[in-house]
């Protein structure tokens, strides 16, 4: 349910001495639009291209100048009708590598791994994903919008967004050589990602009570792959420190990422690249396949790296993908999730524009629609960790097709009412009782779950913090 959802957000936001509250007055004529997209992202590009698809006016800033580096190179096959939906299937296939399935190795003490093909999932129209470079994926998303009607502005920033009382925003921006533009839109869509615009600036960002981590990832090149069909999966790998993704990409490259507790990031000494390959060799099943690889490009790493909001919609504005929430990436959801819910949003923001006594009604549909999905897979999330989720994933069992419905949940299929949802709420009783019987190793897990809690909410260093 939305409570109030025009209150906080109609609050003016900070505006130039001299300038009305709530106005972003200006010596320029504001341009107009139906609907102003913040970020050009996977959300925000595939929520302004479907709203040009309807006939609407729509107008995309995005800051950086694609193509530009990103993580998250994984996608799910719940991705795919979105992609041909939008008219670029073929054009990822080119770009990425077939992607069936993933491996995930839950304990420390065998080299053996389990394979959830996506062919085994309950819907089998889609047994397969892309993994693909983003700074291509993302960059073809942004053009198709363009393709499709939108205006497409890049190295524009938005710097302030004031919701006025008669209903719209005035939002105001500078370009790459510090000139000012504004717009008067009807609606925005923030797909901001993790810069969260409307989430901080309208105080709706919280961070993750039950769950946080720091990331470190990096390319290599001539990492060891998966035999056969399962070349193209991702891999994943849990050790002491936290866990492990592998995702193999085009011309023989590697995207590693090492997601850990903050009380082990708090440990660095030296320089990141050395912290990075020392984290992975306390993986070793995961460093004997690195043993040829070569390191291309920096190592890179974010801090304080699960969060959600308050609200996802109020009147004249909604969050899109990271922009609302981000959750953990174990199950390879950030894209998907992303576009998914700018499809939502896209129905929602028509629907809106179309009929504006029906507005709070559709924004609390929407809101419902896509906390529906984002809760299943926060669920497995925060407890992927857990001795009972470990021995659940390292030994999967399909009595009553609860293995087809996590093969489900792994491919994305979680946003509508099915039998999935079914068996999902099944597993879920398996994994209580196979807690209880291993209630000293998850108390002892609780207990330093609390403690890299304590880190982050007291005030602690974190890896974002640090900068590391």
């Amino acid at each position: 349910m939305i409570d109030d959802p025009i209150a906080s957000a109609r609050q003016p936001f900070p505006t130039e001495p001299g300038a009305a509250p709530g106005s972003l007055e200006g010596p320029a004529s504001p341009r107009s639009c139906d609907v102003l997209v913040i970020g050009g992202g996977p959300g925000g590009s595939t929520a302004a291209a479907l709203l040009a698809q309807r006939g609407w006016r729509v107008t995309l800033l995005e800051k950086e100048q694609h193509p530009r580096f990103h993580i998250g190179e994984s996608l799910l096959p719940m991705n795919m009708p979105i992609l041909e939906r939008l008219g670029v299937l073929d054009e990822v296939a080119r770009i990425g590598i077939l992607k069936e399935g993933a491996d995930f190795t839950c304990t420390q003490e065998s080299s053996d791994y389990h394979t959830f093909l996506f062919a085994r999932a309950f819907d089998k129209r889609h047994p397969t994903a892309y993994e693909v470079r983003r700074s291509e994926f993302d960059e073809l998303l942004l053009r198709n919008s363009a393709r499709l009607g939108a205006q497409v502005l890049e190295r524009v920033r938005v710097e302030e967004v004031a919701f006025q009382p008669q209903g719209g925003a005035a939002v105001r921006a500078v370009d790459a050589d510090g000139r000012r533009l504004d717009w008067q839109a009807r609606f925005v869509v923030d797909a901001s990602g993790r810069d969260t615009f409307l989430g901080r600036a309208i105080g709706l960002k919280r961070k993750n009570p039950r769950h946080s981590s720091a990331a470190i990832f990096a390319h290599f090149r001539n990492g060891e792959r998966r035999p056969g069909r399962n070349a193209g999966n991702i891999s994943i790998y849990q050790f002491a420190q936290g866990w492990m993704w592998m995702i193999p990409l085009r011309d023989n490259v590697m995207s590693v990422g090492c997601v850990c507790w903050p009380e082990y990031m708090k440990q660095r000494t030296g320089s990141l690249e050395e912290f990075f390959k020392q984290t992975i060799a306390s993986c070793p099943e995961a460093a004997s396949r690195l043993r040829q690889a070569e390191l291309t490009g920096e190592v890179r790493a974010t801090g304080n790296y699960s969060y959600t909001s308050s609200r996802m919609a109020g009147r004249d504005y909604v969050l899109v993908g990271d922009a609302f929430a981000f959750v953990d990436p174990i199950f390879s959801s950030g894209v998907y999730l992303a576009m998914n819910s700018a499809c939502h949003a896209v129905d929602a923001v028509d629907a809106s524009l179309r009929d504006p006594q029906a507005a709070t009604a559709v924004m609390q549909r929407f809101d419902r629609q896509v906390r529906r999905g984002l809760g299943m897979f926060s669920w497995f999330i925060y407890r992927f960790t857990t001795p009972a989720m470990r021995h659940l994933f390292a030994h999967p069992r399909n009595l009553f097709r609860m293995e087809e419905a996590v093969t489900s949940l792994l491919a994305g299929d979680v946003f509508r009412r099915s039998e999935v949802l079914l068996r999902l709420r099944l597993f879920q009783l398996i994994y209580f009782i196979s807690s209880v019987a291993r209630t000293r190793e998850g108390l002892r897990w609780r207990r330093r779950r609390h403690r890299n809690l304590q880190v982050v909410f007291s005030g602690g260093t974190t890896a974002q913090d640090r900068n590391v």
